[in-house]
């Protein structure tokens, strides 16, 4: 159900609004368990993400959509209800995608864990479930920018690309500097010296460059799913494998899209399953039984709490700005 706002206490959790901001507002029963910040971790890029922000238990989003920028807020309120609230010309739009979002179109039929470290890890997280933002854009930006980069450097430059060139968030998120994904018109306009600013490759801007001149069609990737999803991905030079596994894992909720090709999860999945370090190979191996659930398993371990040993330094950020 659709209309305005009521007056609890989520009217003042971004600090007010503008006169006549009125929100649209639902209400969502999940038939499932729902872990309503676990299910939206995967979206936020690191704890200063513009696009994305934790308060409690409420969480804050922003995102792109065809009718124009949303922001929405979630809640877990009277049970297990959800209440969803969205401001901007994109308000409908993301409403009407709450339910996926927070992983109702998640299926784990026919998955068996094969290790009991996965079985642990599925008795001890019941409420992990693969949420599907079913919008391919908003996610590439991040993805590609985390592209052969530590996590330290793509969040910055995610930051500083979306503070720039990303339109203040719709409705009171907007009062407290909550910014909107740059749309593609804006990636294609952002000036060489700003990709430098922002820390950007040359290798990672012509990637992004790429994809924003062809953003309207990648878009059915997320209906099309699974490998025939990816591989729309993958036609754009500068998305590979591991970059449409990114993308494929937070705007439809693959199950199998295992992220081949990062520097940490060979190494984790290895550690976890077998007690030694994998490449992609071998990972490919160990995880062969859990087809067409492979991702799903990953992210199981990661929910185990299980942590690989550390034997050495960590790598150590580059600045792309002083080069």
């Amino acid at each position: 159900m659709t209309g305005p706002a009521d007056t609890g206490p989520a009217d003042t959790d971004a600090g007010g609004g503008a006169p006549g901001a009125e929100p649209l507002v639902r209400h969502w029963l999940p038939d499932f368990r729902l872990d309503l910040v676990g299910v939206l971790a995967p979206l936020r890029r690191g704890r200063g993400d513009p696009t994305m922000r934790v308060d409690g238990g409420r969480v804050w989003r922003t995102a792109t959509t065809p009718d124009g920028p949303a922001t929405l807020a979630l809640r877990v309120c009277d049970g297990d209800a959800v209440l969803a609230r969205a401001w901007g010309p994109g308000a409908e739009a993301v409403l009407d995608g709450v339910p996926a979002l927070l992983g109702a179109d998640d299926d784990d039929t026919g998955f068996e864990a094969h290790h009991p470290l996965v079985e642990q890890a599925r008795r001890n997280v019941p409420a992990l479930r693969l949420g599907s933002s079913g919008r391919v854009w908003d996610v590439l930006v991040p993805a590609v920018l985390e592209q052969k980069v530590t996590g330290v450097e793509a969040r910055r430059s995610w930051r500083e690309l979306c503070h720039r060139f990303g339109g203040p968030a719709p409705g009171p998120a907007g009062d407290q500097g909550m910014r909107v994904p740059p749309t593609p018109a804006a990636i294609r306009s952002v000036p060489d010296w700003e990709w430098h600013r922002a820390g950007v490759d040359s290798a990672r801007r012509r990637a992004l460059l790429a994809a924003a001149t062809v953003a309207h069609r990648l878009e059915p990737a997320a209906r099309l799913r699974g490998v025939a999803g990816r591989n729309l991905l993958r036609a754009v030079p500068g998305i590979g494998v591991w970059t449409a596994a990114e993308v494929a894992q937070r705007a439809w909720g693959d199950p199998d899209a295992v992220s081949f090709g990062d520097f940490h999860i060979p190494s984790v999945v290895g550690w976890a399953l077998l007690g030694r370090p994998l490449d992609d190979a071998g990972m490919l191996a160990v995880l062969a039984p859990y087809a067409p659930q492979r991702q799903r398993a990953v992210r199981l371990i990661e929910a185990s709490g299980f942590r690989r040993p550390r034997f050495g330094p960590r790598f150590s950020p580059r600045d792309y700005r002083t080069i």
